[in-house]
Parts: C-alpha cells; sequence; structure tokens
C-alpha cells in the first residue's frame, strides 16, 4: 500500500512539472510553429514544443525521482525500479496548440504498481490546474470538484473525440450521428484530458472515446473519478484505448449500453 507521504511527494513534484511545462509552452510559442513530425496519420502532429515540454518534464523527474519508471507520448520509456512510474502527455491538444486555440493541457500522472495514484492536468490558457490523489478528491487550484448532479440523458451535454485516421473517425462520425439525437448536444474539445476535467468540474455530463493512449487517459480519469464521476469502458472493463467514458453515475448508466450498441469500441 502507497503511504499519504509518498503520494503527497508525488504530488508536489508532478504540479512543479506541470507548471513548468505549461510556462514553456504558454511563453515559448515561437510565432511560426510548425509540425516537427507525424504519428499515425499525417494530420496527427508532434510539434517542436511536444518534444521540448516532454524534455523538461523527464528532466525534472530524473532529477527528483530517479529511480521512478516513465512513460511519455514523445517516446521516453523507462521501467525504473521504485514502483511509481510516471505517464505523461506534456502537450494534450497539440492541434489546438498548433493553430493557436486554447484547449490544451499538459498531463501528468504518478501510478505506484500499476495504480493511478496521482493525477495532474495544467491548462494554462485558462489558468487553471486540477489536480488528484488517490481517496482524496478532485481539485481545480484549492477549490474540490463534484460534478453535475444526476439530469437524464436528454439533458446532458457530452463531449467526444474522433481519431487521426480516416476509417475509424468515419466510424466514430456514425457513433456520433446516433448519440446526438438522444442527449443535449455533443461537444468536441480537442484534448482528452481536458474534457475529463471538464467531467469533474461540472462542465460536460459526460465524454467518451475510441483511441485513447494511456498518456491520455491517466490523469484526467483519475481526476473525473475521484470527482465523484463514473469510469469505465465497455461493460465490466476499465477505461482503456478500446473505449474510454466518464460521466455523472445516471448518464453513465444511460450512456454506456448506446456506446456498446452502436459499436464505438470497435473500428
Amino acid at each position: 500500500m502507497i503511504s499519504e507521504e509518498l503520494k503527497a511527494e508525488l504530488l508536489e513534484v508532478g504540479l512543479e512539472a506541470a507548471r513548468q511545462a505549461g510556462a514553456l509552452l504558454r511563453d515559448g510559442r515561437p510565432a511560426d510553429l510548425s509540425v516537427a513530425a507525424t504519428k499515425s496519420s499525417p494530420i496527427d502532429v508532434v510539434t517542436e514544443m511536444d518534444i521540448a515540454a516532454e524534455k523538461l518534464i523527464t528532466g525534472i523527474l530524473a532529477e527528483r525521482r530517479p529511480e521512478d519508471g516513465l512513460l511519455g507520448e514523445e517516446g521516453a520509456d523507462a521501467p525504473g525500479t521504485s514502483g511509481v512510474r510516471w505517464v505523461v502527455d506534456p502537450l494534450d491538444g497539440t492541434v489546438n496548440y498548433l493553430y493557436g486555440l486554447p484547449s490544451w493541457g499538459v498531463s501528468i500522472a504518478a501510478e505506484y504498481r500499476g495504480e493511478t495514484v496521482v493525477g495532474v492536468v495544467a491548462a494554462p490558457m485558462r489558468g487553471e490546474t486540477y489536480h488528484a490523489v488517490l481517496g482524496g478528491g478532485a481539485w481545480l487550484g484549492t477549490a474540490r470538484l463534484a460534478c453535475r448532479a444526476a439530469a437524464p440523458l436528454d439533458r446532458a451535454l457530452v463531449a467526444t473525440g474522433f481519431a487521426y485516421v480516416q476509417a475509424r473517425r468515419a466510424h466514430q462520425a456514425d457513433v456520433a450521428q446516433r448519440i446526438i439525437p438522444l442527449v443535449r448536444d455533443i461537444r468536441r474539445g480537442g484534448s482528452a484530458a481536458l474534457d475529463l476535467c471538464d467531467v469533474a468540474a461540472g462542465r460536460l455530463d459526460a465524454y467518451y472515446e475510441r483511441g485513447l493512449n494511456p498518456w491520455d487517459l491517466a490523469a484526467g480519469e483519475l481526476i473525473a473519478r475521484e470527482a465523484g464521476a463514473v469510469t469505465g469502458g465497455r461493460p465490466g472493463t476499465a477505461a482503456s484505448g478500446e473505449l474510454a467514458l466518464a460521466g455523472t453515475p445516471a448518464v453513465f448508466a444511460s450512456l454506456q449500453p448506446l456506446l456498446e450498441e452502436a459499436g464505438a469500441w470497435h473500428d
């Protein structure tokens, strides 16, 4: 079992790394920012600032917690020996960032023996930092977060996201088309981490997406869960790349079977 002292230390380190990376991304964005590489498709991009932010974060973690493992979106992968692994998305919402849109964030989670125990998401353009510690609630700064009160599905504001691979996003559009008539409305923000935090903060009733990676999901899922949201994937499974869903308990219970019926979990 992880000690409260270790959780507090991991939170302090995560907050500091997210703060510094967020400041770098906010203040250091070049006016002529361009694409440095692509990933799953030509429109799934990496910028020089993604790489710089991950380098900064990994440097802080290596200095403060040299025995910990690390998994980062831009290639960092080390096993560690302490039982702690950091899961880092240095810039979640890269396309938003590339276009100068404000919906992007820095996502840093700490796992202990495979369980996420600390999550931090910094949203510099909002001036907000969210965090959660397992069993300790979810917070926006010093304000404790709680997901929205129960509402029926037809009054639910639901967010989703789309992949950068053409065949998958076409299917995701079909799923969204089936969901739209059943809910208040659909939003597509472009950052999984911020969508999960918005569920925690009561700004959304639910969020779902297929194809997320561990670094997209780890911190925000803990924050949503600690704020009282229900999280999961297909019925009986945890949130994963196959399907991730977070929502108020009532909306989750209504939306999960609809996503299962619509085949939201396959391509």
